[in-house]
């Protein structure tokens, strides 16, 4: 016993911090971020989007439009990459740039007829594919891990 006591104190800084007892939660916080993201975009690029292209479209469907800092705050996309986005979601025909009546110094970003299509087929095929995973879940599962991860992200 007294020598693991001595071996502890004579432990390097960034040994001692490897023993941390949280980072098992931050590798598989991590390992469970990337299995979903692989298992979500393989999905989109199958429908023919990239992700933050699917965020965007899901993001405005069955609303009437958004302004891009608005948008920017309901979706994963950074301000700075969504202005590529939205340029490329344009030139696919998929949205729109509109210029409020009321404040001429910002853009409203619009699904298009085409962009609306895209939504009403895609979006429900992708949350299909989710729900099948989901569904591995019982309600209560969901709610103590949703609980679990909102208290994580409180705490930074």
């Amino acid at each position: 016993m007294q020598a693991k006591v001595e071996s502890k104190k004579h432990l390097t800084a960034s040994q001692k911090a490897a023993r941390e007892p949280f980072l098992p939660l931050i590798r598989e916080l991590a390992r469970a971020y990337q299995a979903f993201c692989s298992f979500d975009e393989e999905n989109i690029r199958n429908l023919g989007l990239t992700g933050p292209q699917f965020d965007v479209i899901a993001t405005l469907g069955n609303t009437s439009g958004m302004m891009m800092g608005q948008l920017a705050e309901k979706t994963l996309v950074t301000k700075g990459t969504l202005t590529g986005i939205i340029d490329r979601l344009e030139q696919k025909g998929l949205v729109r740039r509109e210029v409020p009546p009321d404040n001429r110094r910002c853009f409203k970003i619009v699904l298009t007829t085409e962009g609306e299509k895209v939504f009403e087929e895609v979006f429900p095929t992708h949350i299909n594919r989710l729900k099948e995973r989901f569904d591995q879940l019982s309600e209560e599962e969901m709610e103590q891990i949703t609980a679990a991860l909102k208290r994580v992200r409180e705490l930074f």
